[in-house]
């Protein structure tokens, strides 16, 4: 499953696309074009849902960052 989403770090006033890989009720895998300078904690929008879900990263790599919901 690919969906489209945007990182959004209000503190920060930005944002950054990603590509949410997988996800379940507690977490998701994202996929990004590099994980460097986001935070510990943002407000994920995914494109099919404007509810932002507070996430909390559990894991980074090269292209992906792994999410808790909090």
């Amino acid at each position: 499953m690919l969906k489209g989403g945007t990182i959004s770090f209000h503190q920060l006033g930005t944002s950054t696309d990603c590509r949410v890989r997988n996800i379940s009720e507690s977490g998701a895998c994202l996929m990004v074009a590099s994980p460097v300078g986001i935070p510990d904690e943002f407000d994920l929008l995914l494109d099919s849902d404007n509810t932002p879900r507070r996430c909390r990263v559990e894991w980074r790599s090269t292209n992906q960052i792994g999410v808790s919901f909090l």
